[in-house]
């Protein structure tokens, strides 16, 4: 970034904005551009509390009556010589007629000087009347050589023993993800926990790790302790994800495999969509954030809505090999050709960002999404290539009945050997996995009640009690079979078994 940066410099490009909330480590690269032998350019930094200050100098020694953006652009553009104005969080005022108007009579006043203004904010606003003008960055989070950076100077400035190659390595990818000032924070509390950085502290650099995702209220870090053994059927997608479990790994690249890009799990509502996903990052062993597409939207100012969609993707991208889980994808993105007249686009071009990163995406970062309502997904989800795989979850057969039924069971007593699952499973007809779970939980209240353990009239009579989704939304589950027939793979192996052999 710090190379691209550069070059825009050099080849005279009067606005660059770039988009980042690391507002001393984005000075330092720009200010370390500044100095080199091509460049020689003198930088200044403006904020709206301290006006235009020499980057390095006092903020005491300040430029007068440079407080107001107008002042400040115009400022820049009465100097003769060369020079980089950054300016910092201008989107509040970038809107003002006359601000964008001075910034357009600083870019045609620029021509054929070395003269650059350099927008700093992690907020993108750009009004029309610039985007001809200016160059879009966003700023990186730091890699791990920035990183290793950081963990040097901590452990010099602690005078602390030199961690092995491995414990460093395991410190280094567990920071991936956080700012320059985050990973500082994070490894000078391991070290005061801990009194000492070894690979022990990484669970602490780990967990502050999660605070922090957490932290945006857009990004969430799961853990999930259940593994795939703990979903009853669905043979096929299980073993589809089991054959992708070394996908992210150097072996795979060597080989030639492309990373996976993701896959959209349709289906009835409770058959376990949810929890395959949750699962597989177990069985990956990559972490698993949940992004909250209800929370990106925010209208308290135009473009926040943006700009939280790009820092969650730039959040996972900059933890990856990850899975990013998309719950309920028919809800986050329902209703996004309509947009324009209920919230000014903004839906639209949230839609079209989130498309566009699926499609150019290289970082290892597994998208999985969930859905409930295929008619409400836009048809640009559902078209070949976005997707590695979309496959349909439907009922639980019989034998998958059983499996749910021993499963559930199971975590609830050690011998059920007394329970005739055979029977339970046919009594539970159109019933989906969830809605057996919670006739489970049922009649052992009911039983609670009466001070007694729980039996198998008890499961019985509270799963006659249970009118499933399977009969009140009849026409949904099946124009939901009906389009997946043809459209989606089957989750359950009996039923893929079964079309490949019609076929």
């Amino acid at each position: 970034m710090q190379e691209e940066i550069n070059i825009l410099i050099q080849a005279q490009y009067p606005l660059i904005y770039l988009v980042t909330s690391e507002e001393e480590r984005t000075e330092r690269a720009i200010a370390m551009i500044a100095q080199a032998k091509s460049q020689q350019r003198r930088v200044f930094v403006w904020t709206v509390t301290h006006g235009i200050v020499e980057y390095g100098q006092s903020r005491h020694v300040t430029q007068h009556n440079t407080i107001s953006s107008e002042a400040a652009i115009q400022w820049v553009i009465q100097q003769k010589e060369a020079g980089i104005y950054i300016f910092k969080d201008l989107h509040p005022f970038i809107d003002s007629p006359v601000t964008t108007r001075w910034l357009r009579d600083a870019i045609a006043s620029f021509k054929g000087t070395q003269k650059t203004i350099i927008l700093m904010s992690p907020v993108q606003q750009v009004p029309i009347e610039l985007e001809k003008e200016v160059v879009v960055l966003d700023y990186p989070m730091p890699d791990l050589t920035e990183l290793n950076q950081v963990l040097s100077q901590q452990l010099e400035q602690s005078k602390a023993r030199r961690t092995t190659t491995e414990t460093r390595e395991k410190l280094l990818k567990a920071a991936l993800g956080l700012t320059h000032d985050e990973a500082e924070k994070v490894y000078r509390k391991a070290q005061v926990k801990a009194g000492r950085l070894t690979e022990a502290e990484v669970d602490i650099v780990l967990s502050e790790k999660k605070q922090l995702i957490r932290r945006n209220g857009i990004l969430e870090y799961i853990e999930e302790d259940e593994t795939l053994d703990a979903v009853g059927g669905l043979e096929e997608l299980k073993r589809w994800l089991k054959q992708r479990s070394n996908a992210f790994t150097e072996r795979a690249r060597e080989y030639g495999l492309p990373q996976p890009k993701g896959m959209l799990i349709l289906g009835v509502p409770g058959c376990g969509k949810s929890l395959i996903a949750k699962t597989t990052s177990r069985l990956w062993g990559l972490p698993l954030l949940r992004l909250d597409m209800g929370r990106v939207y925010d209208g308290s100012m135009v473009g926040r809505s943006e700009a939280n969609l790009r820092n969650a993707l730039k959040t996972a991208e900059s933890i990856s090999p990850a899975i990013l889980f998309i719950d309920e994808l028919d809800k986050s993105f329902a209703g996004t050709t309509g947009s324009s007249d209920s919230d000014g686009g903004t839906s639209s071009r949230i839609f079209g960002s989130f498309l566009t990163w699926m499609q150019e995406k290289t970082s290892p970062v597994f998208v999985m999404a969930t859905a409930n309502r295929v008619e409400r997904l836009p048809g640009e989800f559902l078209r070949k290539g976005r997707f590695d795989e979309i496959f349909f979850v439907d009922l639980p057969t019989p034998e998958e009945r059983q499996q749910i039924f021993n499963i559930h069971l199971s975590k609830r007593r050690r011998d059920i050997t007394r329970f005739d699952i055979e029977q339970l499973a046919k009594v539970s007809d159109g019933f989906s996995g969830a809605e057996i779970e919670q006739a489970l939980v049922a009649a052992m209240y009911e039983a609670f009640a009466q001070d007694r353990e729980f039996t198998q009239l008890d499961i019985i009579a509270a799963i006659k009690a249970t009118l499933p989704l399977s009969r009140t939304m009849t026409e949904q589950v099946t124009a939901l079979r009906d389009w997946a027939r043809q459209r989606a793979r089957p989750a359950a192996s009996s039923v893929a078994e079964y079309q490949r052999m019609e076929f």
